[in-house]
């Protein structure tokens, strides 16, 4: 369905590459978050393996929601064996019609110019074949595309170039801006980059979403500026986010943990610097979690507040690099402050 664009989340002006300190826009909240340790690094650290590219990888990441078990149930159970199966059908098929039918062997070739037996096998059986690959095909793709329940937690995931931008519209309207972590060595001093905390280089994010195990999540994409794709392996999701619409999948966490992504659509000069991190955690963790930002649970009682728009203040750099005049900025709710220019 088409929807108005989502209201802009970088700010016009530049920002100064200074070392000014993240402006308080609010009041600090009561409850602290639960994803980070004293110092406010990550408190989950991510598993090698798990939810991440892993080095001689075969086959597809360990699927932790129930469309990807069941897409890698299916391409491990009935894909792989058929194209095996069939391609050594051909090889062999192949190799006989080869040895059998060369000049030294067929020396008076045949003339039959037709078999019927012959043509109705290998019409009707590639028939079968797809048939019965289209029925699991078509089942997984619906139930990709299925609604989600009223009580679903609702993610709103904005692209821009080149930084993914989040909002929960039923938690109080909690934004956070989600840029890439740079190394050690590309940051000025002072600054902050990227640990084994974060996760692996190139994924890590100075902001991770959360979001809550065994729950529904309502996924709702968007992009500011050209088409962007919020891509999670893990996740079994890639769901593009076009300027001017709302585009929306559903899917359930079963696992917590650490989960990166990548924006998986060709999107300008820094596409290859937009990952994506989600951090899976318990339904109470998450509560505390969304207090910690200011917002409320739906159902609490309280009324649901909107968080301040960035207004490009609030940090020194934050940018991941400009193009055409789009400046990233910081998480509208006291997001550290980091340089992201790839």
């Amino acid at each position: 369905p088409a929807a108005a664009p989502a209201a802009p989340v970088a700010a016009p002006a530049a920002i100064e590459n200074s070392a000014a300190p993240v402006a308080d826009n609010a009041a600090a909240p009561a409850v602290a978050d639960p994803t980070l340790d004293a110092a406010g690094k990550p408190a989950t650290l991510p598993q090698a393996g798990i939810g991440q590219p892993t080095d001689g990888l075969y086959g597809l990441q360990e699927q932790v929601t129930p469309n990807g078990r069941e897409a890698h149930w299916f391409h491990n159970w009935i894909l792989v064996p058929l194209i095996t199966l069939i391609s050594i059908f051909v090889l062999v098929l192949l190799i006989y019609v080869i040895i059998r039918y060369r000049r030294a062997a067929n020396p008076v070739p045949s003339k039959t110019s037709h078999n019927v037996t012959i043509e109705i096998l290998w019409t009707l059986i590639p028939v079968l074949i797809l048939v019965a690959i289209a029925i699991p095909s078509i089942k997984l793709l619906a139930a990709q595309f299925k609604p989600a329940p009223k009580e679903a937690v609702t993610l709103k995931a904005i692209g821009n170039q080149w930084f993914w931008s989040y909002e929960y519209p039923d938690h109080g309207g909690i934004q956070l801006t989600a840029n890439m972590l740079k190394e050690k060595s590309e940051v000025a001093a002072g600054q902050r980059f990227r640990t084994d905390a974060d996760g692996p280089r190139l994924l890590a994010t100075d902001t991770r979403v959360v979001l809550p195990v065994g729950v529904p999540i309502r996924l709702l994409t968007t992009a500011q500026d050209v088409i962007h794709s919020w891509a999670m392996p893990a996740f079994w999701i890639k769901l593009d986010a076009v300027p001017g619409r709302i585009n929306e999948t559903s899917f359930i966490i079963e696992k917590p943990g650490v989960y990166y992504g990548q924006c998986s659509e060709l999107c300008g000069a820094r596409h290859a610097y937009m990952p994506i991190a989600v951090e899976a955690v318990s339904p109470e963790v998450f509560a505390q979690w969304v207090a910690s930002k200011g917002g409320t649970m739906p159902g609490a009682g309280a009324e649901p507040t909107t968080a301040a728009a960035p207004t490009g203040n609030e940090a020194d750099d934050t940018t991941n690099g400009t193009e055409g005049g789009n400046v990233a900025t910081t998480n509208a709710i006291a997001a550290p402050a980091v340089t992201n220019k790839p």
